[in-house]
């Protein structure tokens, strides 16, 4: 298995590759105490980030919403491509790692943000997954599908580090026999995955939840909505009840580590699954068709 690699970015703006053994943050850094910072995750292999501006947009963003100082964007380019690079040179040709950039608030009172970059190879139970599809259950957000436009300090759209609910939802799910979770609106629809965006087909139309909603822009997505008219497909955002995906026409879990997964079954319920179509559209942003 390739080791992960860390390198960190100062605040005059150099990189250096670290010890991932040895320590890097302070135990008063706000990230830490308070899960007070954004992150992005980008898919790389062989030295190639998928997305990487889509991703260095949305962190931008995520910092505004925060009121976060976020580095200057240049230097941030620097950082991903040294990572890119060092993983291109010390793993195997093909092997698929996910790259972190993470950014802190840092410690009260100090000199800017914290910011370090992590690549780690991507696990089998991914893989399978991409491969395989999901099993997925629905679990409530407490929320309707317009409270977060409303009330920004919910943070809708950030990708914030505070991710305990997320890692809760997907431990809960895997104590049921499940793979996933798929949010739903207190009013009754889909939203997203903990770390996924929602894509399900309606014909010839590919479709997935408006980011109005206060979920994450899933650049994984609007990479497949770009390339959509290339396979055929028309795009839409729009709101679909659970019940609804079911009786559809397929649909889809989709992230920037483990790409494009089928759902198997929602609650249980067989969902159609088109295993081609599932490699198609997962080759069509970058995801190897063979993994």
């Amino acid at each position: 298995m390739p080791q992960p690699l860390l390198l960190t970015l100062d605040g005059a703006g150099n990189v250096r590759a670290a010890d991932r053994t040895a320590p890097q943050l302070r135990a008063d850094d706000l990230g830490v105490l308070r899960g007070d910072g954004v992150f992005e995750t980008m898919h790389v292999r062989d030295g190639v980030v998928i997305e990487a501006g889509a991703h260095l947009d949305r962190m931008a963003r995520s910092g505004e919403l925060m009121d976060l100082a976020i580095p200057r964007r240049a230097a941030l380019e620097n950082l991903v491509a040294a990572a890119a690079e060092a993983s291109r040179e010390a793993w195997p040709a093909g092997c698929e790692g996910a790259l972190r950039i993470t950014v802190t608030r840092g410690v009260d009172h100090g000199d800017g943000p914290t910011v370090f970059a992590t690549v780690d190879p991507i696990g089998a139970k991914s893989l399978k997954l991409r491969r395989e599809g999901v099993r997925v259950l629905t679990a409530t957000t407490g929320f309707a599908t317009d409270v977060k436009s409303q009330a920004p300090w919910l943070l809708g759209g950030v990708k914030s580090l505070s991710y305990a609910t997320n890692m809760a939802a997907l431990r809960w799910a895997e104590a049921n026999g499940a793979d996933d979770v798929l949010w739903t609106s207190s009013d009754g629809y889909a939203l997203e995955g903990p770390t996924s965006t929602l894509v399900w087909r309606d014909g010839d139309t590919l479709c997935s939840t408006p980011n109005e909603t206060g979920i994450l822009a899933g650049t994984s997505v609007r990479h497949l909505f770009a390339v959509a008219g290339e396979l055929g497909f028309a795009t839409r955002r729009s709101l679909i009840t659970p019940k609804e995906l079911v009786d559809g026409d397929g649909a889809w879990l989709v992230s920037s580590v483990r790409g494009v997964a089928g759902i198997r079954t929602l609650d249980g319920a067989a969902l159609p699954y088109d295993e081609t179509l599932t490699a198609r559209l997962g080759t069509a942003i970058g995801f190897p068709s063979s993994a």
